[in-house]
């Protein structure tokens, strides 16, 4: 999305593989929301040379393994690990941004210092939505659940924004934001929003 001649945002969106149409979408309506879309855009990320350039960047979900495999394939590995703005990661992408994840056919981005499990939940046909309680917001947020990961442990520096009996769901750090669930799946903009004004984006 182009929305002016002039931008002085730019959002990337990680097209290696996943849902990655459903993380442009829902981030063209929070930019709405949050009134700048005039001079705010949102591109497919499909090379290294691309990264240099945003604001801020989304790792959709997907397969862990497949997407490890094609960052280091295509060259990315050290812009993202050296990318100076925050990172939005959600279930696949929350294992790539972890220090220590349970299966050595992924090579983490280790970036938050998080302990993942993947495949937490079991197979796809395990997959669930629920309402989360969620820090900072009034009412639940609906989650929905597809071969999501949890983290099992927490480390310093890292913020706890959501758990539930298997492990903490949602999590920040500095300017990244992590989710075992995908938020871009439903119509509440709420942890987009949040995770843009984080970077100072939409902020009055």
């Amino acid at each position: 999305m182009r929305c002016s001649s002039i931008v002085d945002v730019k959002i990337g969106v990680l097209a290696l593989q996943g849902d990655v149409s459903e993380h442009v979408h829902a981030f063209v309506k929070t930019l709405r929301e949050l009134g700048v879309e005039d001079r705010a855009e949102v591109i497919v990320v499909r090379n290294a040379d691309q990264i240099y350039s945003l604001d801020a960047l989304a790792i959709p979900g997907g397969e862990s393994t497949t997407i490890s495999r094609l960052i280091e394939k295509n060259g990315m590995s050290e812009p993202i690990t050296s990318f100076g703005g925050g990172i939005f990661a959600t279930c696949a992408g929350m294992v790539l941004m972890a220090g220590n994840v349970d299966d050595a056919r992924v090579r983490t981005l280790d970036l938050m210092d998080i302990d993942v499990v993947r495949n937490a939940f079991g197979r796809q046909k395990e997959s669930f939505e629920m309402d989360l309680a969620f820090k900072g917001f009034k009412e639940p947020f609906h989650a929905i659940f597809i071969r999501a990961p949890v983290a099992t442990r927490i480390g310093t520096g890292v913020k706890v924004l959501s758990r539930i009996d298997a492990g903490v769901v949602a999590m920040e750090q500095g300017r990244h934001m992590a989710l075992a669930f995908h938020p871009e799946l439903g119509n509440d903009f709420r942890i987009h929003k949040r995770f843009l004004q984080n970077q100072g984006i939409g902020v009055d």
